[in-house]
C-alpha cells in the first residue's frame, strides 16, 4: 500500500468526476422541485442547508479519515470513526428537525361565523367537512434517515473513488516497470546475442581463413554488419525494415558456418521491402530459439524463415525441427514468453502471436502492424 500511496497523483480525471458530482447534488431541487410559477428560493436554500452536512462529512472522509486511517492500513480504526461521524451527525440532524408541531390557535369568530353552528339559513353555505388523511398513506423520510442513506452512499463512492484512481496510479507504475525491464532485456540482447554465436562464428571463420580466403572475407564482412546492426541501428525503439531484414539474412549465413548439409535452412523474403518501421531486433529471440533447440547433429534437421508483407501487415513465420519434443526446454518458453511480453508493451493487442508444434516440427507465426 506504500507503494500506491507514493505514486498516487491526483489527476484531473478525479476533481471533473468530484465537481460534476456536488455540482449535479446542489443543482438537484432546482432540476427536480416542483415548483409551479416561480423558483421558491427559501424551500431551495433549505435543502441546500440539509445537504451541509455531507459537504462536511466528504471532506473529513477524503483528507482526515481515508489518507490517515484506510491507507496506512487501520481499517477497523476507519470504519469505527466513519460509522460514529454519520451517527453523530444524524442525531444532531434528528435533534434539529424532528421538532413537534404545536396546534395552531383556532382562528377568532370562527364559532360565530356560522359554520360551526349552522342555522336553516346558512346551512347551504357550510362548507364541506376536511377529508381526513388516511393512516395508510405514505409518511416522508425523516431527514435523520435520509442523512444515513445519503452519507453511506456518499462514503462508499468517495472510498471506492479513491481507491479506484490509486489502483490506476499502481498499474501505471506496474506497466513503467515492465517496459524498463523489457528495455533492459533488449539492452542485453543487444550485447549478447549470445556470446556462443561470436564465439562460434570467429573459429569458424578462422579454419576457413586458410580453406576458403574469400568465404572467409565475405564472413568478416557479415559479422560486421551484424555488430554494427546491434550497437547504432537497434539505439532507438524503430528500425527500418530493410536493415532488420538485412540483420536477419546475415545473422542466418554465419549460423550455416556451423551446421553441416544435414541441416537445411531456407529463407524466403520478399525483394519489395516496405520502406516502413519496426521495433528493432523483434525477431531475434525467434531466430536463436530455431537455432538453439531446431537443430540435431543426430538426425537430418530443418530451419524454414519466411516473411510477408501487406500495406498494413508483416508476417514473420519460422518453423523448425524439434528434436527435442519429448524433453523439458525451459529456456525455449522463457524466450517465447519474453517476447510476447515486449510485444505486448509495444503492440497491446494489435498483434497475433501463434506457437503450434509436435514431435516432428515447431512453428511461430507472428504477425504485427506496420
Amino acid at each position: 500500500m506504500s507503494l500506491i500511496k507514493k505514486n498516487y497523483k491526483f489527476n484531473y480525471f478525479e476533481p471533473l468526476i468530484i465537481i460534476a458530482f456536488w455540482a449535479l447534488l446542489f443543482a438537484s431541487p432546482l432540476l427536480f422541485g416542483r415548483f409551479e410559477d416561480q423558483i421558491e428560493w427559501q424551500k431551495v436554500q433549505t435543502v441546500w442547508l440539509n445537504f451541509l452536512p455531507l459537504l462536511v462529512l466528504f471532506f473529513i472522509n477524503r483528507f482526515a479519515l481515508l489518507p490517515r486511517l484506510f491507507f496506512k492500513g487501520k481499517r477497523v480504526g476507519y470504519f469505527l470513526s466513519t460509522i460514529s461521524i454519520i451517527v453523530l451527525f444524524a442525531v444532531n440532524i434528528h435533534f434539529f428537525n424532528d421538532i413537534p408541531i404545536q396546534k395552531r390557535p383556532r382562528p377568532e369568530g370562527i364559532e360565530n361565523s356560522g359554520f360551526l353552528n349552522p342555522t336553516p339559513e346558512n346551512a347551504d353555505r357550510i362548507p364541506p367537512p376536511p377529508m381526513r388523511r388516511s393512516e395508510s398513506a405514505p409518511q416522508p423520510i425523516p431527514p435523520s434517515i435520509n442523512f444515513l442513506i445519503l452519507a453511506v452512499l456518499l462514503v462508499g463512492f468517495d472510498t471506492g473513488l479513491q481507491i479506484s484512481m490509486r489502483w490506476s496510479s499502481l498499474e501505471k507504475e506496474k506497466f513503467k516497470l515492465e517496459k524498463e525491464s523489457v528495455e533492459n532485456q533488449l539492452a542485453i540482447l543487444k550485447n549478447q546475442v549470445s556470446p556462443h554465436f561470436f564465439m562460434n562464428t570467429l573459429n569458424n571463420i578462422h579454419a576457413l581463413v586458410d580453406i576458403d580466403s574469400e568465404q572467409a572475407k565475405t564472413s568478416i564482412i557479415k559479422l560486421s554488419n551484424l555488430m554494427r546492426h546491434l550497437l547504432y541501428d537497434s539505439e532507438g525503439s524503430k528500425t527500418p525494415i530493410k536493415k532488420e531484414i538485412s540483420f536477419i539474412e546475415s545473422y542466418i549465413e554465419l549460423m550455416k558456418l556451423r551446421f553441416s548439409e544435414k541441416v537445411k535452412i531456407t529463407v524466403d523474403i520478399p525483394t519489395v521491402i516496405p520502406e516502413k518501421l519496426i521495433p528493432p531486433l523483434l525477431f531475434t529471440s525467434l531466430l536463436e530459439n530455431a537455432f538453439k533447440h531446431g537443430i540435431s547433429y543426430n538426425s537430418v534437421s530443418f530451419i524454414d524463415v519466411k516473411m510477408s508483407f501487406s500495406e498494413e501487415q508483416l508476417t514473420f513465420i519460422i518453423k523448425n525441427s524439434n528434436p527435442n519434443f519429448n524433453k523439458t526446454s525451459t529456456t525455449k518458453g522463457i524466450g517465447i514468453e519474453n517476447t510476447k511480453k515486449r510485444l505486448d508493451l509495444i503492440y497491446g493487442e494489435n498483434y497475433t502471436l501463434k506457437v503450434d508444434h509436435n514431435k516432428e516440427f515447431y512453428l511461430i507465426n507472428l504477425n504485427v502492424p506496420l
